[in-house]
């Protein structure tokens, strides 16, 4: 059974930092590309950023581009985002995704083909 659980989600004001972990059991992190997905209130869910699984290659929105980093810790099994420079536009359930792919550089910017999700763990950002 695959399992995505991500946890460090809460308050923070604007301006602060704060890092989400997503921790995988049942696959292993570094065969998957990964995806951070974000539904703020009222709006559709949008992709942020999206890895291929070496780290060759990544896409960051220009929403996040700057301030948002990803990393991974292969002993854990478990990735991370890194938020920074938060802004109150950045509340929202964040996801984290995993894409199934044999090419060492794919990534995707579209849900759809991502294979498994995290449960979402909120955001708020406010003063």
């Amino acid at each position: 059974q695959v399992q995505l659980v991500e946890s460090g989600g809460g308050l923070v004001q604007p301006g602060g930092s704060l890092t989400l972990s997503c921790a995988a059991s049942g696959i292993t992190w570094s065969d998957y590309a990964i995806g951070w997905f974000r539904q703020a209130p009222g709006k559709e869910r949008e992709g942020i950023i999206s890895v291929s699984r070496n780290h060759g290659r990544s896409h960051y929105e220009d929403s996040v581009k700057g301030r948002f980093t990803v990393s991974s810790d292969n002993a854990k099994n478990s990735v991370s985002l890194h938020m920074n420079s938060l802004k109150l536009e950045d509340t929202a359930v964040y996801y984290c995704a995993a894409l199934q792919t044999q090419n060492d550089y794919y990534f995707s910017t579209f849900g759809y083909e991502y294979t498994y999700w995290g449960q979402g763990t909120q955001v708020t950002v406010s003063s």
